[in-house]
């Protein structure tokens, strides 16, 4: 903790925060949808006393307006009973035929947790209050489908009060209105679509937190459209995957849309200010958005990438080893595809791009949200005038600069194989290499043998991470040998310009790059991911960054979310059960 805490005093800069809009606020979209629903889980907590934070305007200058905004939406706090999970340890399925998307402007304000304590203080933290601190949010769940999925682990870590990053997860069984024919018998075959989403908010924590609620019911509807539409050609058996990319694509643009423009025209009617800043929120806030949708029919798994976060895919080598597959590209004012699109799109503008930062401000080049880089000027001075919005950005010209349509990548999955996927927001990226990434969870199965076959068994060879690794237990590093990560490295680095460097954290906390300083002590596998990005081995670096309060910790830490899916060929109990050893206790799975 001492070298930790002389590393703070050594820096003078101030964080590497995103320079936003601020705001946000609640809402939903009502629509049903002829499919089988079951929800996996949600992505807010029950642990603990904590705070839970409804939608509240954010102004840059403190005014009487901010106490409005704050009086709209409320900010409350509540303390929240423990669930024991012995009472319940399964994840209920709801059986139910209609699908619905909640409506943007539900009169129901948006909420968020916080675990921070109502007070805050500096105080120093032990190895084991640095632990229980990294779990005190993990969940894990075993999903008994026998369609591919058998598990998948999650955690966040917060350093801004409240989070800004947010995660949403959920299962859909299709009903046979939308059973894709057999290629051999022809007889219809019903899929699970599963989801796995992870939001990166800024300036403010309702947009990441409005996507929780919404993102993947519009993806849902649409991919859900475009099945029905294929369906009823005589001519065609399934969508084509072109139409299926579309079709998420459309999604996000839609909701964007009523997140950023509808929100306008509703503000317009409300009847006071109050209500007209909860409208807006929102919009004036931004996140960026990762999402994951496996058919477990097709056993394609595509990620659509709006922003900086994630998305890497660990297969397995013949001899054991793994390598670590990129499944999608940080969308940045650093990233040269990004640029060219930019400047094709403002060609009259050098300055569209400066410093790496869409008009020398905003950084990711791809959001929700964000308004004030996709409102014309006029509508940004009326919100100002009317509202309690901020002057437009000086370099302000042809809008929209920012865009929430996604990059879209499809790869087929092999659950024979054990792969797994590592979804996580730009904070583990600024800590960890994708390598790295998969090398320490091909690590952690080696070390939880017990975790790994119930993870990743198949039925013709049993474990094959004691086959491969030899089923150790002793949760360690130890030997030359042990301390390297079971992964590939590529010979030749390849160009990470405009990606996030995994260096930046490294070279502020000044720790070396070794295999050697990571560690095996969760048996959480998102767990483990984050205590090895904050230090692994070096307790005295973990226990000093986890001991630094909000809003100071922002210099060195961004908010985490970590989510890692396996899949596997397991039983078909047709459940999806709470791993009580590796959740935290209470934490809950309200439907989404």
């Amino acid at each position: 903790m001492r070298r930790a805490a002389v590393q703070i005093l050594r820096t003078a800069k101030g964080a590497c925060v995103r320079r936003l809009p601020p705001l946000r606020q609640s809402g939903a979209l009502a629509e049903r949808i002829s499919t089988g629903f079951c929800p996996i889980s949600s992505s807010r907590k029950n642990y603990g006393p904590r705070h839970v934070f409804q939608s509240a305007m954010y102004i840059r200058q403190f005014s009487v307006a901010a106490v409005v905004a704050s009086v709209v939406s409320g900010v409350w706090y509540f303390r929240a009973p423990l669930r024991d999970f012995s009472d319940n340890p399964t994840v209920p399925i709801d059986k139910n035929d209609q699908f619905s998307v909640d409506e943007l402007n539900s009169p129901s304000p948006i909420t968020k947790s916080s675990n921070a304590p109502a007070s805050s203080q500096h105080a120093m933290l032990s190895p084991e209050e640095a632990t229980q601190k990294l779990r005190q949010s993990e969940e894990s769940y075993e999903v008994l489908r026998g369609r591919g999925v058998l598990r998948y682990d999650l955690v966040q870590l917060p350093s801004n009060n409240p989070i800004e990053d947010d995660h949403a997860e959920k299962l859909i069984e299709t009903s046979l209105s939308l059973a894709v024919p057999n290629s051999i018998t022809r007889t219809p075959e019903t899929s699970d679509w599963m989801f796995w989403s992870v939001f990166d908010g800024h300036g403010g924590w309702t947009t990441s937190a409005k996507l929780r609620h919404v993102l993947t019911s519009f993806v849902a509807r649409e991919i859900s459209a475009t099945y029905r539409a294929a369906l009823a050609n005589p001519s065609l058996t399934s969508p084509s995957p072109t139409s299926i990319d579309e079709a998420i694509k459309r999604a996000f643009v839609k909701c964007d849309h009523e997140i950023v423009h509808e929100s306008v025209v509703k503000a317009q009617k409300a009847n006071t200010k109050s209500a007209a800043a909860a409208l807006l929120s929102p919009a004036l806030s931004g996140s960026c958005a990762l999402l994951s949708f496996y058919d477990s029919r097709s056993k394609e798994f595509r990620v659509a990438c709006t922003g900086d976060s994630r998305a890497v895919l660990g297969r397995r080598n013949p001899n054991g080893t793994w390598i670590a597959q990129p499944l999608s590209e940080d969308q940045t004012g650093g990233t040269p595809s990004e640029i060219v699109r930019l400047r094709a799109e403002h060609p009259n503008e050098p300055n569209v791009v400066a410093r790496g930062r869409i008009l020398g401000n905003l950084e990711p080049s791809r959001a929700f949200g964000d308004a004030h880089y996709k409102w014309a000027r006029d509508v940004q001075e009326m919100v100002k005038t009317q509202w309690f919005g901020r002057s437009p950005v000086a370099l302000l010209k042809t809008p929209p600069y920012v865009t929430a349509e996604p990059v879209i990548t499809t790869t087929k999955v092999k659950p024979e194989k054990g792969d797994f996927v590592v979804l996580a927001t730009d904070g583990l990226w600024e800590m960890l290499t994708n390598e790295e990434v998969v090398g320490l969870v091909g690590k952690w199965l080696e070390a939880n043998p017990v975790s790994a076959k119930t993870a990743i068994t198949t039925s013709s060879t049993g474990s094959w991470t004691q086959s491969f690794f030899g089923g150790g237990s002793d949760g360690g590093f130890k030997g030359k040998r042990a301390a390297v990560l079971p992964v590939d490295r590529p010979q030749v680095e390849k160009s990470q310009e405009g990606q996030r460097s995994s260096t930046i954290r490294r070279t502020q906390w000044g720790i070396g790059a070794g295999d050697e300083r990571f560690v095996v002590e969760d048996s959480n596998a998102a767990t483990h991911l984050v205590r090895n990005a904050l230090g692994g081995k070096d307790r005295d670096m973990v226990c000093g960054l986890l001991a630094l309060p909000s809003p100071f910790s922002r210099r060195y830490r961004d908010d985490l979310t970590v989510e890692v899916i396996f899949f596997g060929e397991g039983d078909a109990a047709g459940d999806v059960k709470t791993n009580t050893d590796t959740s935290a206790p209470g934490t809950a799975k309200p439907k989404l």
